[in-house]
C-alpha cells in the first residue's frame, strides 16, 4: 500500500523504514528535511511539505501522523483538512488522549474524512521486533488498510479495539501498567541494594535469572538486564524521570470512573518526586518533627 508518514522521530523513522522493507510504499515528510532526506536514501518518497505529501498519494490518500500528542496534531489536522479530500484516510499514531481523538473523528467526519486512531508500543526496537498496535475508529475503515498494521507488528501483534479513542484508551491503560511495574522492579532492586548482601549482588545476573521462568519474568527486565550490563550500579545515570502524558491520563480515568488504581498513581508521583530536589513537603515534616518533640534536623546546604 502507499501512504505519507509525517514525523520522522525515533519511532516515526523506524516505522516508515519497517514499512519500506515490507514492501509498502511510503512518502516521508518531516518539519526538519534532513530526515526526510535521510529517509528517501532508503527508498522513501521525500515531500517537504504537506501540500507535496498531498500531491505523491492517490486516493483514497492514508496519511499516518506520528507527532507528539497535543496541539501540533491538531494543527496539522487542521491544514490536512483542506488538502484531503472526502474518503482520505488520517490515521493519529502519537499517544494522544482518547478524548481528542473523539473531538477529531467528528471534525473530520463533516469532511467526509475517515480516522483511526493507533496507539503504538514498541520503541527504538521496534523496527527489528515489530510495534504492538492498537486501533480505534471505524472496522470497515480499518480493514481497508489492514496490511500496514500487519507489516508493522509482530505475530498477532495488532487489535481492532473498538470505536474511536478505543485504541489510545487501550494504549493509555498499557502506559498506566508499564509505570507500576517499572516501580516494583525499582523499589525491588532498591531492596537488594539496601541489603547486606548487597556487596555480591550482580543485578544483571539477578535480571537473567529472574527471566528465566520465574513469575516475575518481562522484556522490561531484558531491559534491566541489559542496563546492569552496562553499569551494575547505574552509577553513570541521575534518578530523574520524566513522564510522558499517559500515566496521568490513566489516574485521571481512574477518578473519573471511581476504580482504585493506588499502584499505577503512586508510581506517577514517584516520578514527580524524582525530579525534585530537596522538595518542600520533607522540610514541613522536618520542621513539623523537630516543633512537636524536639528531633535533631539538619540545616540547609548552601
Amino acid at each position: 500500500m502507499k501512504l505519507a508518514m509525517i514525523g520522522l522521530g525515533r519511532m516515526g523513522m523506524n516505522m516508515a523504514k519497517r514499512l519500506l522493507k515490507g514492501k509498502h510504499q511510503v512518502v516521508a515528510y518531516n518539519r526538519t528535511p534532513d530526515k526526510t532526506d535521510r529517509l528517501v536514501k532508503e527508498g522513501a518518497v521525500g515531500a517537504y511539505s504537506l501540500e507535496e505529501v498531498v500531491e505523491n498519494l492517490a486516493p483514497p490518500r492514508i496519511v499516518w501522523l506520528m507527532l507528539p500528542a497535543g496541539q501540533i496534531v491538531d494543527d496539522h489536522i487542521t491544514r490536512l483538512m483542506n488538502l484531503l479530500s472526502a474518503g482520505d484516510i488520517i490515521i493519529d499514531g502519537g499517544n494522544t488522549y482518547y478524548k481528542d481523538d473523539i473531538r477529531r473523528e467528528e471534525i473530520l467526519a463533516s469532511s467526509g474524512i475517515r480516522y483511526l486512531d493507533a496507539g503504538v508500543s514498541g520503541g527504538i526496537w521496534g523496527l527489528k521486533i515489530g510495534y504492538c498496535t492498537m486501533i480505534g475508529g471505524d472496522k470497515d475503515t480499518f480493514k481497508k488498510i489492514e496490511p500496514i498494521f500487519k507489516t508493522l507488528a509482530p505475530e498477532d501483534g495488532y487489535l481492532f479495539c473498538g470505536k474511536t479513542g478505543a485504541g489510545h484508551f487501550v494504549k493509555m491503560v498499557h502506559n498506566g501498567i508499564e509505570y507500576a511495574m517499572m516501580q516494583a522492579y525499582g523499589e525491588g532492586f532498591e531492596i537488594l541494594e539496601a541489603s547486606q548482601y548487597a556487596d555480591d549482588f550482580n543485578y544483571a545476573d539477578i535480571s537473567h535469572l529472574w527471566n528465566q521462568g520465574s513469575v516475575i519474568r518481562s522484556w522490561l527486565l531484558e531491559l534491566a538486564e541489559d542496563a546492569f550490563r552496562k553499569e551494575n550500579r547505574l552509577s553513570d545515570l541521575s534518578g530523574y524521570v520524566e513522564d510522558s502524558g499517559e500515566g496521568r491520563w490513566t489516574i485521571l480515568q481512574a477518578v473519573e470512573t471511581a476504580v482504585p488504581a493506588e499502584v499505577i498513581a503512586l508510581s506517577l508521583m514517584r516520578r514527580f518526586r524524582s525530579r525534585q530536589k530537596d522538595p518542600f513537603t520533607d522540610r514541613v515534616l522536618a520542621a513539623l518533627r523537630r516543633e512537636f518533640g524536639g528531633h535533631a534536623v539538619m540545616a540547609a546546604k548552601e
